[in-house]
């Protein structure tokens, strides 16, 4: 029976948007968000003290998007994981809650300077940030802040938790 909703899904997906192979994945639809994302995006680039105002008010998410090790290595305090590759529409509902205004707040590795576990630098083009934004806003949540700056993790100021000693 699992077949069938497959078989509706891609019924409903248009084959002008396949650029072949699997028809599950759609490269002009990704291409088409990223584009539609990157002027928000780049509104929504905010300084280490916006970001940790932000954190204090009632409601809002700090989601961490790093692998469910590096979260447990350190993160910054009070943020939720739920990786990346995690990512569906019923996963991210159970995380964030049913509320897709709710405000969240995202940061990754090539946020931190220190270029270390749990936080090595990633190619720029491919930080997680990038994903991660594109992703919450392609499943509906567009109140996404992202930390928009590079600053090293021992610093007070981010309130960087961690379970080394």
């Amino acid at each position: 029976m699992r077949i069938l909703p497959l078989a509706l899904a891609l019924l409903a997906t248009p084959l002008a948007a396949q650029d072949g192979g699997s028809p599950l994945i759609d490269y002009a639809g990704f291409r088409d968000l990223t584009a539609e994302v990157q002027p928000v995006r780049s509104a929504r680039l905010i300084p280490l003290s916006e970001f940790k105002a932000r954190a204090t008010k009632t409601d809002v998410l700090i989601l961490d998007a790093r692998s469910a090790q590096a979260f447990a290595e350190g993160h910054i305090a009070g943020a939720i994981n739920l990786p990346l590759p995690d990512f569906t529409a019923e996963s991210l509902s159970q995380v964030i809650g049913a509320n897709q205004d709710r405000e969240i707040l995202i940061y990754c590795n090539n946020n931190f300077t220190n270029n270390r576990r749990p936080v090595v630098t990633k190619a720029l083009p491919l930080a997680l940030n990038i994903q991660t934004f594109i992703n919450l806003y392609g499943y509906g949540y567009k109140n996404v802040w992202e930390l928009g700056e590079a600053v090293d993790m021992d610093d007070p100021r981010v309130g960087w938790v961690s379970a080394a000693p």
